[in-house]
């Protein structure tokens, strides 16, 4: 029998989508995949050039549980170039990716039944995270009216006393949108009456930020200590593979992950680690170029689907997807298929258009469904006249 943590857990929408669209693939269809979270541009190549030289050392040892020193270094550098906050190597932990650094913290402060107040929509593997901590997640949800974001007064009415963290990103997966200096203030100052709450900031789109500098909420006067800053490589340097993230923490917390990853992973590739200390170090040139292109493919998606009747969307401000409203099909057919959900429409759009998006379910948000512009200029253009050609036949 499988144990009953596992029970509670949920399969993964994004890549249970992959999935599917990669069956379809496999008859024979030519298929768009809009699904997966991943940049399609290549690593740089000076990130790749410093891999095959730590090979080439020998730099092929187990590394220490929370990262090689100059990598630490190296954040700490970036931490407060980009950033202005002032970190010291112990208060960083490098792990095999954002995600399992999420857990690290989690599974370090998280006792059963504290609730995590998490920003919705948000990022699938929030919820089934908090879960496997044996807290009780606490969806809070921010309105398309508001461009998704939750305010400072949702919050306040959501905290109980038995609210011990809180979990958003900012660039949002999957709604782009991005908490201003002026919402993230606000936000703090509800914080800072609660001694108790520890505020999860998930930063991994950092670099892919459209209309403004980012903004950490560690950066509000009072926050650093009461903040985990969660970030990674995997986004804006074009590097998921890599399995490349880490934490900017408290020490006790840093401290507590650290143990955590000692009996789990121990630390991340040592291969990948040198790579990323060259990401860090060698300029941002590549992840500017980068942005620009998602730019110019987010204001080109959002062209086309407010061409199409249906699709009610945000401008997204950062990060590489859209998040539609798609509502108004609900209850519409084309003779074989009934659209009643976010899963009968991406699933619809998959067989019929074969393009794969994920449904907004997974995301907190059943009225939507999350489309990836991580994809060529051409592909994208296809993928929308599928759509728009495919939801015609929905009356």
């Amino acid at each position: 029998m499988i144990s009953d943590r596992l029970k509670v857990l949920s399969e993964s929408a994004t890549l249970a989508m992959a999935v599917k669209a990669r069956e379809l693939q496999a008859k024979g269809h030519h298929v768009i995949k809009l699904n997966l979270g991943e940049p399609d541009f290549q690593t740089p190549d000076h990130i790749k050039t410093a891999a095959k030289q730590a090979i080439d050392d020998g730099f092929t040892f187990y590394p220490p549980v929370a990262g090689i020193p100059d990598l630490k270094e190296a954040i700490c550098a970036k931490l407060k170039r980009d950033n202005q906050l002032e970190y010291s190597p112990a208060n960083i932990v490098v792990s095999g990716g954002a995600k399992q650094s999420i857990a690290n913290v989690l599974l370090s402060i998280i006792n059963k039944g504290d609730e995590v107040i998490i920003f919705t929509p948000y990022w699938v593997t929030y919820v089934e995270q908090v879960k496997l901590a044996e807290g009780t997640p606490v969806i809070l949800k921010g309105g398309i009216e508001n461009d998704f974001k939750v305010t400072a007064e949702e919050l306040k009415a959501a905290i109980t006393p038995n609210t011990k963290a809180i979990l958003f990103s900012s660039p949002c997966n999957p709604t782009g949108s991005v908490f201003t200096k002026k919402d993230l203030e606000e936000i703090a100052e509800v914080v800072k009456a609660h001694e108790n709450i520890t505020v999860i900031s998930d930063e991994i789109y950092e670099y892919i930020n459209f209309d403004s500098e980012h903004y950490s909420i560690a950066q509000v006067p009072g926050m650093i200590d009461r903040t985990v800053v969660v970030n990674g490589f995997s986004k804006g340097f074009a590097m998921t593979g890599w399995r490349l993230g880490y934490i900017a923490a408290p020490v006790w917390i840093a401290n507590a992950c650290n143990k955590i990853q000692g009996q789990i992973t121990s630390g991340t590739s040592s291969i990948s680690q040198k790579a990323g200390v060259a990401a860090l170090n060698g300029g941002l040139e590549p992840s500017k170029k980068m942005t620009e292109a998602y730019l110019r493919r987010r204001n080109l998606v959002k062209g086309k689907l407010d061409e199409i009747e249906g699709f009610k969307t945000n401008l997204p401000q950062g990060a590489f997807y859209i998040f539609p409203e798609i509502s108004y099909f609900f209850g519409k057919t084309d003779g074989e298929t009934t659209i009643e959900n976010s899963y009968d429409f991406s699933m619809f759009i998959l067989n019929e258009a074969h393009v794969s998006i994920v449904d907004g379910t997974a995301f907190g948000d059943p009225d939507c469904v999350r489309i990836s512009f991580a994809a060529s200029d051409e592909e994208l253009t296809e993928a929308i006249s599928r759509i728009k050609k495919a939801v015609a036949k929905l009356k």
